[in-house]
Formats: structure tokens, sequence, C-alpha cells
């Protein structure tokens, strides 16, 4: 039996700061993925919320908040949190509901209104989340993202000016995307130019925070088939697996969201497209295009290496040899990142699969990957949320 979902429709509201509520954007999105799929609201069976907990009670409660907005029409509701893998784990409680029987057609869905300047976790004392205490020994992201950054440096020899290639890279990606909040070329100088953030980061490495939306209509394979949409791009394997910390191996830190820094082999990023290859039934040497969570221009590079696109310590490489632009052999992030995006916590995941949805149809115009066939998304969140999710033809 298979395991697979169609989506059937996709739609995003442009990142930005536009000083509204979440619900404005979630709604636009959303009419935008019904148009997509060619369905009427009324014909929405489950609704699935990624939540959002900066934007008071409506947040917790986004399924519901979204079908009221919507118009209260009779369908189920869910809401999802896991940090900045909302949307995948929205979408994960979705798939659950069509593959059960349950539903044939849901509405996946998330939405973020953020605060100026860099995230900050929740009010409230959390000592058994290592995420809130690296927040009071004073590692906030930058600084979080700059350890990263140092280790990258200090084990495989990369360079400040391989960190801002990823930035022009993805620059010059999301300068045509409508959905960008950032559409302007920068060039290597321009990144060494920026102001330091967290050393070795300058500003240019570093994502902003934004305003977003973005929504998804999933549906089962023979939902798909009644509609005449047989050809849908179809969502293969969602993995939302926790770290594994090797404490009897080695003695750990408490102050990190995964085991890489002590043991490769229990790397939380890394387990996650493992899960995910082993569902879809196919390895990395498959995948067309791959949309990344480059909260750091840094990061990026890690993300090669754990969806094992290249050997550890040659993610720079493919950089330098252009292999992960627009026109070379794997591109990466032709959305523009986050770079361009900035985040919309859990709104983000979505976004990636919209982006991945419009390269498999072959409908991202400029952004284009030729003959993409199958995609694969990876994003990290805080206190052990990631996902990774695989699309294919």
């Amino acid at each position: 039996m298979s395991n697979d979902i169609a989506i059937l429709g996709v739609g995003m509201h442009p990142w930005g700061k536009w000083g509204k509520n979440f619900v404005e954007y979630g709604v636009v999105a959303a009419r935008a993925a019904l148009k997509d799929a060619g369905i009427d609201w009324r014909d929405v069976q489950f609704v699935s919320g990624a939540a959002t907990m900066r934007c008071g009670y409506p947040g917790y409660v986004a399924g519901a908040t979204f079908a009221q907005a919507l118009g209260w029409q009779g369908a189920e509701v869910n809401t999802s949190y896991a940090a900045c893998a909302s949307g995948s784990q929205a979408l994960a409680a979705a798939r659950a509901k069509i593959l059960s029987g349950q539903c044939e057609v849901a509405l996946v869905i998330g939405s973020d209104t953020t605060p100026k300047g860099f995230l900050k976790p929740a009010p409230g004392d959390r000592p058994e989340d290592p995420d809130w205490v690296r927040f009071r020994l004073g590692i906030t992201n930058p600084s979080y993202f700059a350890l990263y950054a140092r280790r990258r440096m200090e084990i495989y020899g990369d360079t400040l000016a391989d960190f801002a290639q990823v930035k022009v890279k993805n620059a010059e990606h999301g300068f045509t995307n409508p959905y960008a909040r950032y559409k302007k070329k920068f060039t290597a100088e321009d990144v060494a130019a920026s102001a330091m953030v967290a050393d070795p980061l300058r500003l240019m490495d570093i994502c902003a925070t934004s305003d977003g939306a973005a929504a998804i209509i999933v549906c089962s394979e023979a939902y798909a088939k009644k509609l005449g949409r047989s050809d849908a791009v179809k969502v293969a394997a969602i993995s939302t697996v926790t770290p594994t910390f090797a404490s009897a191996v080695i003695e750990m830190p408490d102050i990190a969201t995964d085991s890489a820094v002590a043991m490769e082999a229990h790397s939380f990023r890394a387990a996650l497209p493992m899960k995910a290859y082993a569902e879809a039934g196919i390895g990395p040497e498959d995948v067309s295009v791959a949309e990344v969570y480059d909260l750091s221009t840094a990061l990026e590079l890690d993300w090669y290496e754990d969806l094992q696109l290249c050997a550890r310590g040659d993610a720079a490489k493919l950089v330098r040899d252009g292999v992960t632009k627009l026109g070379g052999r794997l591109p990466v992030n032709p959305s523009g990142g986050l770079a361009c995006f900035g985040e919309a916590v859990p709104a983000q995941a979505l976004a990636q699969i919209c982006e991945l949805t419009w390269q498999l149809r072959g409908t991202a115009g400029e952004r284009q990957v030729p003959n993409a066939k199958v995609g694969i998304t990876a994003n990290q969140g805080l206190f052990g949320h990631g996902s990774s999710v695989i699309l294919k033809k």
C-alpha cells in the first residue's frame, strides 16, 4: 500500500514586515492554495494548522483560527507545534488523517507575524529546555550559528569567502521570486562589508525575521485521480525524528539541540533525511533539488552534508564549483531560502514544500530547475524539533 499523498494546490502570502494580524496572511495563502487546487473551501474535511506562540491564543489554536476565518463549514481541526518544524508536523497530521481513511482532502496552513530583531524564547523559566538554557548563558541564535560556523572553519577549513558565496547564490536565486522579502543581488564584497553580528558571521550571513504565510491542499491519491489529477506532485516521506544523544559513549553538555558536536554518527540533522530516504525508497543520488534551512550561510553548508549530497567536509567545494546554484547539477534553495525570505516560523517548512511543488510541476519560472523529479526539504527548530520532507513527481 502506498503511503504517498497528493498535493493538489499550494499558496503563499509574500514575506515581509507588513504589521498585520497573522490571520490575514494565512487567509490569503489558503485561498490561493484552494484556487490552485481547483476545489471549494467546503470540500476541505480537515484543517491542520501550524501554531505560532507569539501571536496569542489564536496562534495556539491555529487550525481552528483559520477554519473560523475562512468560514466554519464543519471540517475537523488540528494544531501542531514543533517550532520551525511546525509546518511539517501539521502536514504529517494531515497525511495520517488521509492515509487512515478518515478524510480525503485537507488544508495545511502556517502563518506568522514576527517582532523586530532576532527571535527569542517565550517568557518563563524552562530549565529542562536546552535552548532556553543556552539563551540564559548568552548563546542567542546568532551566537549559536556562529559556533557552528567556527566549527566548520576549524574542522573542514571553510572560509569566510565560502560562507559569503552561499549568500550570493541565494540572493541571485530569490531575485525574481515574487514571494521573497529581499530581492537584491549581493557580491562577496557586500557580505564582507556588512556589520559583524557574531564572529565570524556578519549581518548578510544571518537570516532576518519576517511576516508570511504558506498553505497546501493535500488529498488521497484516489481523490486526486477522481479530479483527473493523477499526475499531481506526491508527498513521499515526512521525517520528524528527535535527537539521539551518545551519553553512553561520551559525556554531553546539555546546551544544544543536537549531538553533532560530539559524535557525527548521532547527528540529529543527519538522522532526519536518513528516515525520509528510507521511507521514500530513494537515496540522495535521486534528489534533483533541495530547500534547506539556511538560518546562516554556514548552516546551509552543514545541510549539504547532513542530506548526504556530499561527503563530510566537501560542502564548500560544492558551492565553489557551482553545483548548488541554478544551472548546477543539484540546485539548493532555488527559492532564495531564508536569506531572501527570513523566518516566519510556522510557515517556513510549508513554504519549502510550495517551492518544491512548483519546481516538480515545472512552473517555477526563472527559478526553474530543469527536469526536476525529486525534491527534499530540511529544517531544524528549538528543543529537538526538525523535519525533512521528500516530494516526487
